[in-house]
């Protein structure tokens, strides 16, 4: 399983059921990462998404203890014994989990591999993704070469989980 985030330099993912930051070209990379396969998302994000849809073009995964919540298009579960249930019939490599913060912490201990946009900025932040530098279960696999986009420096990281 793999999870995809994009962090500022605190590790801060959003604030006040937010994106900290759009960045296109971030966007694009998350599409072209996860379209076509498996999404693992919490409830709070998937309101934050237009019209409180799911993502198109992928299986959309969303995991809330509110036993009445119901998603159009989406398979919706209750705890992570229903979860792994839900995801027997899918290739590990192709399940993303994209947040929010407690359905990351709850679930990056079954992930092996974590894309990370890591924006060199600091943003006042509510909800932080767990800080893989200071972990030594992780390492950097790949780094690109620094992006701009207007004052904005960048970088996309692939993390894996030593073994």
């Amino acid at each position: 399983m793999q999870a995809i985030v994009a962090v500022d330099s605190h590790w801060g993912i959003g604030n006040k059921n937010e994106l900290l930051v759009r960045i296109p070209n971030d966007q694009k990379m998350f599409r072209q990462e996860t379209t076509g396969k498996v999404v693992i998302l919490g409830r709070k994000t998937i309101e934050t998404f237009p019209n409180g849809m799911p993502l198109k073009n992928r299986t959309n995964i969303i995991l809330t203890r509110n036993p009445a919540y119901k998603a159009e298009g989406a398979i919706v579960v209750h705890n992570t014994e229903e979860l792994q249930e839900a995801i027997k019939p899918f290739d590990t490599d192709l399940i993303y989990v994209i947040g929010g913060e407690s359905i990351y912490k709850l679930l990056l201990p079954l992930c092996d591999t974590v894309h990370v946009t890591k924006i060199d900025h600091t943003y006042e932040a509510d909800a932080f993704f767990p800080d893989l530098d200071a972990d030594p279960e992780w390492e950097v696999y790949e780094e690109s070469d620094e992006q701009t986009y207007f004052d904005l420096t960048y970088t996309f990281m692939k993390y894996v989980r030593r073994s």
